[in-house]
Parts: C-alpha cells; structure tokens; sequence
C-alpha cells in the first residue's frame, strides 16, 4: 500500500476535479422510492464536504432526513464525450451546523455569492467514497478513495 492510502488522503487530480465543477446529481431512497437532484455544489477541501442549498421541502432533503446516506456523480460542466471523466460517490447528508456551518458558507458562497439572496438552507455531505474516473489517465483509468473508519 502507498503511503497516500496509508495516510488516507486523496490523491490530488480527485481533488482538483471536484473544486473545478458546479453540478451534481444527488441520488437518494426510501422505502423503495429512489430520487435524484441536481444541485449546485462548492467542495471544502479541508473538511472534505460537498455542499449544497436546498429548501427543506424538496423531495431529496425530505427522503435525506429519513435516509440520511446518499450518492452521486459529477461529471464535467462541459462534458468533451472523447475524454470520459467523472466522480461517483457515496456520503452521509447532514444540515450545516457548528463548524460545518461556517465553512459551509464561506465555501458556497465564496463560489456562488448570489445564492445569499436565494431561499433555502445549507447542507453537506461528508465523503466516504469517491471513484473517479478519468480517460485522460489510460482508458477506463480510476482513483479510488475511501474514508477509513475507526472501529
């Protein structure tokens, strides 16, 4: 195992993906009734949070608050269909609070400053798993990350 795994960080072209982009696509379920979103998201390297606003009321943060372990993909903003790239990952959703909070709004709206007058709440997801994938690496070419938990 390379010293990046043992230390548990993200190699850094997972990393410059994720600050690049704007979108992802949200999936969650419940009781059997998957749903999908697209949100606009900021990326707090620091915490390794994707961040969110949405309404309380949106199907996706009400399926959230009852489950709360999410996926998704990024893919690029302007997708170039000869060079596959994008992440898939899995995480668990929470609403910004505490710490998380502030560095929920300075990360969103450092990049996306209008959003301040749009309704709706902050919300994160803390990674435990990103697969990108990345053509530009060697076809079907992936960097996998996974979050190592203490038992």
């Amino acid at each position: 195992m390379n010293n990046e795994k043992e230390k548990n960080e993200i190699d850094e072209r997972i990393l410059e993906f994720l600050s690049a982009h704007t979108n992802l696509t949200l999936a969650v379920s419940d009781n059997d009734h998957p749903y999908c979103a697209n949100c606009f998201y900021a990326y707090a390297k620091k915490k390794n949070l994707l961040i969110f606003k949405s309404s309380p009321e949106t199907n996706h943060i009400v399926i959230a608050l009852r489950n709360d372990k999410v996926a998704g993909i990024i893919i690029p903003d302007k997708l170039d269909k000869t060079r596959i790239q994008g992440i898939q990952f899995t995480g668990k959703i929470s609403k910004a609070k505490g710490d998380d909070l502030a560095t929920a709004k300075n990360s969103y709206y450092k990049k996306y400053p209008f959003a301040i007058a749009f309704s709706g709440e902050l919300w994160v997801i803390e990674l435990n798993f990103i697969k990108f994938t990345d053509n530009k690496l060697g076809f079907g070419k992936k960097l996998e990350w996974k979050k190592i938990t203490e038992e």
